[in-house]
């Protein structure tokens, strides 16, 4: 499945997609198929501030315990409480209804570091070789 063209990626399978300087951040589809069944997810209070490519929170599934990443820095606008109870989502819609947070972004000039969906795909391909 292709990476959606309207977001941008980092290396540790974060997206974020921005709108009118808010960017709304989930993990891709090859990362919660690789963390396999999601059953619990760690998210910051709305009013804290994250930094580009440090732990914002962590994510949890049948395999194994993750730290997520803050592609972009900025203050928590929005937290998606609809996965403390239903963190599947995460697993069943990572690019819609399985988005964790939004950041006011505080330093734009940040997603010049992070992937098009095109050299993330490729990444992934890379990745994913034996």
């Amino acid at each position: 499945m292709p990476s959606p063209q309207d977001r941008l990626y980092t290396r540790e399978h974060e997206w974020v997609k921005v709108e009118d300087q808010i960017g709304t951040v989930g993990i891709t589809d090859y990362a919660q198929d690789q963390l396999g069944d999601i059953v619990y997810v760690q998210l910051p209070p709305v009013g804290q501030q994250v930094r580009h490519m440090e732990p914002f929170g962590e994510i949890e599934s049948v395999k194994a315990v993750a730290d997520l990443y803050a592609p972009v820095s900025g203050e928590v606008v929005d937290v998606n409480r609809e996965l403390d109870e239903h963190p599947e989502l995460v697993n069943q819609d990572p690019y819609g209804r399985g988005w964790m947070i939004k950041v006011r972004l505080s330093e734009p000039s940040e997603l010049e570091r992070l992937m098009t969906a095109q050299a993330y795909d490729q990444y992934i391909a890379q990745e994913a070789q034996p």
